[in-house]
């Protein structure tokens, strides 16, 4: 990750000089003959790139930039200076919040993931200095965001790795690592989930040769509560079976795994920041391969909540292994509130594109919080639909429920909101959010906040859902003072 220090002083000779400018404030005597020769004129968006000794980054913000916009400014510097290891920023003047969201901006677009290049590296940018008023004060705003900046990389880093390097496996061991950080890990195996009733979970895996697998990551907290679950979907890879994929773009299935990245992600932000309200993480992970003991549309399940479930499409995966997720942080756990995060369905992508996450829900306060802390971080979400008549369609003449419509139900078919009405089987009542992040999981081209790849989407979302509505204790019923 990019390194950073703040000090006093000027910059030091030859090096890159970046200039953050909010609209409507003076600009410092040394850029403002060149800020005039080139027509720069400060406000959100623009960027001026000078070259020369020192050559300068002049970055342009609205008169009354919100941390979202000091983060994309930064970004946009960082993408300026994408090949020049060392920079320097004059943020003499800005608020040590405004300095450290401009440093979080440009370390997010500086990330790349090129472990398994062995040539052809570029030059990047690695370390930055920041020159301000107090650098004490610059360093604790700094500290402050940095556990969701380093949970956010994280959750990159493994939405990158190639299914044959991430494989259930060595996903649970990279899970285990974060033990170190003091959270709590669990991981079942085959065996554990057949005796607990597993049945989707392990009917989605069975084929592959690295057996399924649930993670469980517990954060104590400082106060007795029930925990806030986090459940994600952890498909390392996706070949959807024997409903399977065309050949085109199945490589960006290694992608598929993003849910429980994001979860995952920010359990790490939650210990690094020793967040005060217990949370759990329940990730399902497995490999949806083809084989002879692979699973079949029409197959009849029995999930983890004893439910049974008519298999109709074997790519429609994703929504069998959160079953059993989301009742065993419901039911088991005995969470308060959940949600879930799955690269779920093409039909979002549909609706949404690469711009928002799906938003479902049953309740209207935990929605309404997700949807603010999405704007807050640049994770946009849209809320969707999820309604008795998307349940009316899932009716089985042999099961409980039908994992989804058949393909030949006709084409307009609201898949995501009937994903999100099947998941809503397995959560009872308690409050529960769903994200159907297929789209926003990866980048085709870099954007606000990050070069073209991983996003880690999710994982500053949650932490901030998080840092708002549940670091204090939540108050006992009535009557049980």
């Amino acid at each position: 990750m990019l390194k950073l220090r703040f000090r006093r002083g000027a910059p030091a000779a030859g090096l890159p000089v970046v200039w953050p400018l909010p609209a409507g404030r003076d600009l410092p005597a040394e850029i403002a003959a060149l800020a005039q020769a080139a027509g720069f004129v400060a406000e959100a968006g623009r960027v001026l790139d000078a070259p020369g000794l020192p050559r300068r980054v002049l970055v342009g913000l609205s008169a009354s930039p919100l941390r979202l916009d000091w983060e994309k400014a930064g970004a946009a510097a960082a993408a300026v200076l994408a090949e020049a290891p060392l920079a320097t920023v004059a943020a003499q003047g800005l608020a040590p919040e405004a300095a450290a969201a401009f440093a979080a901006g440009m370390a997010l677009r500086a990330w790349r993931f090129d472990r398994h290049r062995t040539r052809d590296r570029k030059p990047r940018l690695a370390r930055i200095t920041c020159l301000v008023d107090d650098p004490a004060a610059c360093r604790a705003a700094w500290e402050a965001a940095l556990p969701a900046l380093r949970g956010c990389l994280f959750a990159r880093d493994l939405v990158s790795e190639p299914a044959n390097h991430l494989t259930t496996r060595h996903f649970a061991d990279r899970l285990e690592a974060l033990a170190e950080h003091g959270l709590e890990v669990e991981i079942w195996g085959r065996r554990r989930l057949e005796k607990a009733g597993f049945g989707a979970l392990l009917a989605v895996g069975r084929a592959a040769a690295d057996p399924p697998r649930l993670a469980v990551l517990r954060w104590p907290g400082w106060y007795a509560a029930p925990p806030i679950a986090l459940v994600g979907k952890g498909l390392v890879f996706d070949t959807g079976g024997i409903s399977i994929k065309g050949a085109q773009g199945m490589e960006a299935m290694r992608a598929d795994m993003a849910g429980a990245a994001a979860c995952a992600g920010a359990m790490l932000a939650l210990a690094l920041r020793r967040c005060p309200a217990p949370v759990v993480a329940v990730l399902a992970i497995a490999e949806n391969a083809t084989g002879a003991d692979s699973y079949r549309p029409g197959d009849v399940l029995r999930t983890a909540s004893g439910r049974t479930v008519e298999v109709v499409d074997t790519d429609a995966e994703g929504r069998l292994v959160l079953a059993d997720a989301l009742h065993h942080a419901t039911a088991t756990l005995g969470a308060r509130v959940v949600v879930d995060l799955a690269t779920l369905t093409g039909a979002i992508v549909t609706a949404l594109g690469p711009h928002r996450a799906g938003l479902f829900g049953n309740d209207a306060a935990l929605l309404a919080s997700l949807a603010a802390a999405g704007e807050e971080t640049g994770e946009h979400l849209w809320p969707m639909p999820v309604g008795a008549r998307h349940r009316e369609d899932l009716h089985s003449d042999i099961a409980d429920i039908r994992q989804c419509m058949p393909a030949g139900a006709g084409r307009l078919q609201p898949d995501a909101s009937h994903a999100a009405a099947f998941l809503a089987e397995f959560v009872g009542g308690t409050p529960w959010a769903h994200l159907d992040i297929a789209g926003v999981d990866t980048q085709d081209k870099p954007h606000d906040l990050g070069p073209a790849g991983a996003t880690g989407f999710g994982v500053r979302l949650l932490d901030r859902l998080l840092a708002a509505q549940y670091e204090e204790p939540p108050e006992p019923p009535q009557g049980r003072r």
